[in-house]
């Protein structure tokens, strides 16, 4: 059984620096030492590429990012995605990864879109874009 999870101050510090001062796009936040606890691991104004780059390639994350793209009429939009990146490796973390997903569902009541990542072409920019529009 999964025990309660908690945001560290740093991850709600994070958390709200993205959505509200805008200097940053990204937060990538992992369990910390203390069970239950997210803390960031990253945070940064980063491209898709540079996004993806971040993941790592055998340990779950959960991701919070602010992306930007342009709608079929050429307007400019800018979406909130909560990403948890579980892939092939990070099975054993699954449990925990799941309940820090669900627990940043909630936290994050504004974020609309939300999906589970398992290999890097599910978070293609094109496919995204379109989750998103």
């Amino acid at each position: 059984m999964i025990s309660p999870i908690a945001l560290s101050g740093v991850s709600r510090d994070a958390l709200h620096h993205l959505k509200q001062m805008r200097e940053i796009n990204t937060v990538i936040l992992r369990f910390g030492d203390l069970p239950g606890v997210l803390v960031p691991e990253a945070e940064g104004n980063l491209t898709h590429d540079e996004l993806i780059g971040a993941l790592p390639a055998d340990q779950a994350r959960l991701v919070v990012h602010e992306l930007a793209f342009a709608t079929a009429e050429g307007a400019r939009r800018h979406e909130h995605l909560l990403v948890l990146w579980m892939p092939p490796g990070a099975g054993a973390q699954e449990e925990a990864y799941l309940a820090g997903y669900t627990a940043l569902k909630e936290y994050l009541p504004d974020v609309r879109v939300h999906l589970t990542a398992r290999r890097v072409d599910q978070l293609d920019y094109r496919r995204l874009v379109a989750l998103a529009g």
